[in-house]
C-alpha cells in the first residue's frame, strides 16, 4: 500500500494540472499538491512517478500549490474544483488509506500499551509472573492483529523485536528467582519426606492411635497446599500423602476402605472447588492491579486518543471484574453446601463405625 498518488487532472478553469498526494496517516491528514503543466516537463513528472511515490525527496519547482486536507470516509481526496480520468485511483488510495489511518491508531494504542510494559518491568526487582503472563496476552493479541493484517508489517516487526526484548528481561529476572526457588523446594521436600517417614513407621507399626494418624496427614495436607514447591516434587508428595492416606485407612477399615466413601467424594469436590477459587482469587487480584494501574495513568495520558483507549480499558476491566467477582460469589455459595455436605457424610460414617465396633 502506496501512501503518495500521483495523476494528470485539471483545474477549475480546464487547464491541465499534475496532481500529488501524500497521506499523513499519524494526523488523519492528506497534503494536496498541484502543478501547472507548463512547470510539470517530462523529467519532473518522471521523478514524481518514480522517485516521489515511491518515498525519495524531490524538489519541487516554484509556482506549485499547496493544501492540507482532512481524510474523509465520505468525502473525495480532491476539491471540487479538480477533476481526473481515472477517478477509480482516487477512490481506491482513499480506502487504503482511511484503512491506514485505524491501522496507525491500532499501532499507536499497541505502542503504549507496550511502553507500559517497559515501565512496569523496569521497576522489577524480582521476577512477577503476573506482568509476565500480561506480557503474553500482549503478544498473543499482537500476533492476532497482524495474522489478520489489521498492523502492517513493519508495525507488527516492531512491536515483535520490542516484546522479545522484554520477554528476555523477564527470562533473566525469572531464572534468579527460579535458582532460589528451586533451592527452597529441595529443602521443604526433604522436610516433608522425613515428617512422612515417620507416618509410614507408625502406621506399618499397626499404633492403636491411627485417628491421630489421619489428623496428622490432614495438618501435612494443609502445609502442602501452601507450599512453594517445583512440580516434580508437588507430584512425589502428593502421591506419598495420598498413599499413606490410603494405607491408614487400610490399616483401620481393612482392604476395602479405599473403594472411596462419601464424605471423601464430596472432600475432593470440595478441594478442587477451593483451587478453583483460589485461582479465581488471582485472576481478580491481576485485574485489581492492572486497573488500579490504568487509573493511575489515566490522568498523565497525553492526547485525546490515549485517554479514550485508557477509558475503554478501564471500562472492559471493570466489566470483567464486575463478571468474575459474580462468578467467585456463586463459588463461594458452593463451597458452603459442599462443606455443609461434607460434615453430614462425616458424621454419617463416625455413628456407622460406632455401631460396627
Amino acid at each position: 500500500m502506496k501512501n503518495k498518488v500521483v495523476i494528470w487532472g485539471t483545474n477549475a478553469n480546464e487547464e491541465k494540472v499534475l496532481i500529488a498526494l501524500e497521506l499523513k496517516a499519524d494526523a488523519n491528514k492528506v497534503m494536496l499538491y498541484t502543478f501547472p503543466e507548463a512547470l510539470a516537463d517530462d523529467e519532473f513528472v518522471n521523478k514524481m512517478m518514480n522517485e516521489w511515490r515511491e518515498g525519495k525527496e524531490v524538489e519541487f519547482p516554484e509556482g506549485y500549490t499547496a493544501l492540507e486536507r482532512e481524510l474523509s470516509v465520505t468525502e473525495s481526496l480532491l476539491p471540487d474544483d479538480l477533476k481526473v480520468d481515472r477517478s477509480d485511483i482516487i477512490q481506491r488510495a482513499q480506502t487504503e488509506w482511511h484503512f491506514a489511518v485505524l491501522s496507525a491508531k491500532l499501532h499507536a494504542a499497541y505502542q503504549q500499551e507496550l511502553a507500559e510494559f517497559k515501565e512496569k518491568i523496569e521497576a522489577l526487582s524480582t521476577y512477577d509472573n503476573k506482568i509476565w503472563d500480561g506480557l503474553k496476552a500482549f503478544w498473543d493479541k499482537v500476533q492476532s492483529q497482524s495474522r489478520e493484517r489489521n498492523l502492517f508489517r513493519e508495525h507488527a516487526d516492531n512491536l515483535r523485536d520490542n516484546i522479545n526484548a522484554l520477554f528476555d528481561e523477564m527470562k533473566q529476572l525469572r531464572s534468579k528467582v527460579q535458582g532460589e526457588f528451586v533451592t527452597a523446594s529441595q529443602s521443604l521436600f526433604e522436610d516433608f519426606n522425613k515428617i512422612l517417614d515417620e507416618v509410614d513407621e507408625k502406621i506399618a507399626a499397626g499404633s492403636a492411635k491411627l485417628g491421630s494418624i489421619f489428623e496428622e496427614l490432614k495438618q501435612i495436607q494443609r502445609r502442602y497446599r501452601d507450599a512453594r514447591l517445583t512440580n516434580e516434587h508437588r507430584n512425589i508428595l502428593w502421591d506419598r500423602i495420598d498413599g499413606a492416606f490410603k494405607k491408614a485407612k487400610e490399616r483401620k477399615f481393612g482392604p476395602s476402605a479405599n473403594e472411596g466413601s462419601v464424605s471423601e467424594r464430596h472432600e475432593r469436590r470440595l478441594n478442587g472447588l477451593l483451587e478453583a477459587m483460589k485461582r479465581m482469587e488471582s485472576s481478580i487480584r491481576r485485574d485489581e492491579d492492572e486497573l488500579n494501574f490504568q487509573q493511575k495513568k489515566i490522568n498523565s495520558s497525553e492526547g485525546q486518543l490515549e485517554a479514550q483507549i485508557r477509558t475503554a480499558k478501564i471500562k472492559m476491566i471493570e466489566e470483567r471484574l464486575a463478571s468474575k467477582r459474580e462468578k467467585l460469589a456463586e463459588m463461594d455459595k458452593t463451597k458452603t453446601e459442599v462443606e455443609r455436605q461434607v460434615k453430614t457424610a462425616r458424621e454419617k460414617e463416625a455413628r456407622r463405625a460406632e455401631k460396627e465396633e
